[in-house]
C-alpha cells in the first residue's frame, strides 16, 4: 500500500472515531498511526488531512450537500461522509494531490470501507465537485470557497 494511501486510511479511521466515539483528534491519530506503523511523512499527511477536514468542515459540508442533493449529510453513511470530506479537502483546500489521484484514492477507500454502492456514489459526487469547483476548470469559485469569501451556494 502506498504511503499516502495508508495515511488516508488512517485519516478516515480517525475521523470516524472522532465523530462516532467522540475521541480527541490527537489521541485517535496517535494510536492509529502507531498501530498502522506509519512513518513520519505518512503521519504528517494523516495529521494534516484530519486537522484540515475538521477545521474546514463548515465549508466542506455545503459543498457535499450541493453536489449530492439527494443525500442529506445526516442520512449519509458516516464512512461515505468522511471519505467525501477527505477528498473535498484534498481537492479544494490542500493542493498536494492531483484531482484524479484524490478521486481514485477516495473510490478505493469506498471499496474497502463502504457499502457496495459507495464507490460509484463517491465517484459521482467528487466528479461533480471537480466540475463545479476545480481550478483546472478555470473556476475561481474554489478559491473563494477556500478563503471563506463565498459559500458553496
Amino acid at each position: 500500500m502506498s504511503g499516502r494511501r495508508a495515511a488516508r486510511r488512517v485519516a478516515l479511521q480517525a475521523l470516524y472515531e472522532i465523530e462516532l466515539v467522540g475521541h480527541r483528534q490527537e489521541s485517535a491519530l496517535d494510536w492509529l498511526c502507531l498501530e498502522q506503523g506509519l512513518d513520519a511523512p505518512q503521519t504528517e499527511f494523516a495529521q494534516r488531512t484530519v486537522a484540515g477536514v475538521l477545521r474546514n468542515r463548515d465549508r466542506i459540508a455545503p459543498i457535499i450537500r450541493e453536489c449530492a442533493p439527494a443525500w442529506p449529510l445526516e442520512q449519509m453513511s458516516p464512512v461515505d461522509r468522511a471519505i467525501l470530506e477527505i477528498a473535498v479537502f484534498e481537492l479544494l483546500f490542500d493542493s498536494g494531490s492531483p484531482p484524479k489521484v484524490a478521486i481514485n484514492e477516495a473510490v478505493e477507500l469506498a471499496k474497502t470501507f463502504g457499502s457496495d454502492s459507495s464507490p460509484r456514489f463517491v465517484n459521482g459526487v467528487l466528479g461533480t465537485v471537480v466540475a463545479r469547483y476545480s481550478r483546472q476548470g478555470g473556476d475561481a469559485r474554489a478559491d473563494r470557497v477556500r478563503s471563506g469569501k463565498e459559500s458553496s451556494r
